[in-house]
């Protein structure tokens, strides 16, 4: 089921953003469908819906692939789709925030698109969306954090360096709240 929903986001974005002026829109519009589709289609918002997340994200990130685009701008735009769309079914926000910023490192690193970038563009995502809709920036923030380095773990390699490298050392994001996540996951581990 998971690989049918990277395939028809894959699908659904590639034709949203075919001839459109603003492709970001595009993709922010067709992840919020395909996320409030999939979470009704399912009536139900837990583990496996997050795996569902990852998979949109996935697929929207190699739907704008096909066509190129900025990963921080796609990956941000794919985030705060996802925000929209489990808002709008009334799903647990953070948890999503972790599977999308998930499912887009994996489609980045999938296409063989700079990972690094692609996080800083899901957390940056996160923390509007969570702006935008009234949710804590901070935790939306970790969750992406945590979301991104759960992927570039799965990814190998040096995966998980390269993504811990580039959330610190951005400007475009809040310092010291990005380091916190990265302590509080690396205390657990």
């Amino acid at each position: 089921m998971l690989k049918q929903i990277i395939e028809e986001t894959t699908g659904a974005v590639t034709a949203a953003i075919q001839g459109v002026d603003n492709i970001l829109e595009a993709v922010t519009g067709t992840v919020k469908n395909q996320v409030v589709n999939v979470l009704q289609g399912t009536g139900e918002i837990g583990a496996s819906s997050v795996e569902a997340i990852a998979s949109i994200a996935d697929g929207a990130i190699k739907g704008v692939g096909q066509v190129g685009g900025s990963a921080i701008d796609t990956a941000s735009n794919t985030v705060s789709g996802v925000v929209q769309g489990v808002t709008q079914v009334g799903g647990d926000v953070i948890s999503a925030i972790r599977g999308g910023a998930q499912g887009v490192v994996q489609g980045t690193a999938e296409t063989g698109g700079d990972i690094g970038q692609a996080a800083i563009g899901a957390v940056q995502g996160a923390i509007k969306a969570a702006g935008d809709t009234g949710g804590n920036a901070a935790e939306a923030a970790k969750a992406a954090v945590n979301g991104t380095l759960d992927a570039a773990i799965q990814v190998g390699g040096n995966a998980a360096s390269t993504v811990r490298e580039a959330l610190l050392n951005t400007a475009a994001l809040p310092h010291d709240v990005i380091e916190a996540a990265i302590k509080g996951r690396d205390n657990k581990e």
